[in-house]
């Protein structure tokens, strides 16, 4: 134990401390971001559902006035 120097042991104590308090932070903002990135997918598919009926309606009416 005498090798072991008590300072330098306690610097790196608080480094470890210090860490992990950022990683819990880290983890809190990766379950929020997926939390969005979730709600965003269904308001892309909305979007992808709304275009595809109004271009749709749009193709009707352009081939009906055509003819």
């Amino acid at each position: 134990m005498a090798d072991i120097d008590l300072v330098k042991y306690g610097v790196l104590w608080q480094k470890v401390e210090s860490m992990e308090a950022k990683i819990d932070k880290l983890e809190a903002n990766m379950t929020e971001l997926l939390a969005l990135a979730n709600k965003s997918r269904g308001g892309l598919w909305i979007g992808m559902a709304f275009v595809s009926a109004a271009s749709t309606v749009a193709g009707y009416f352009t081939h009906f006035w055509q003819k």
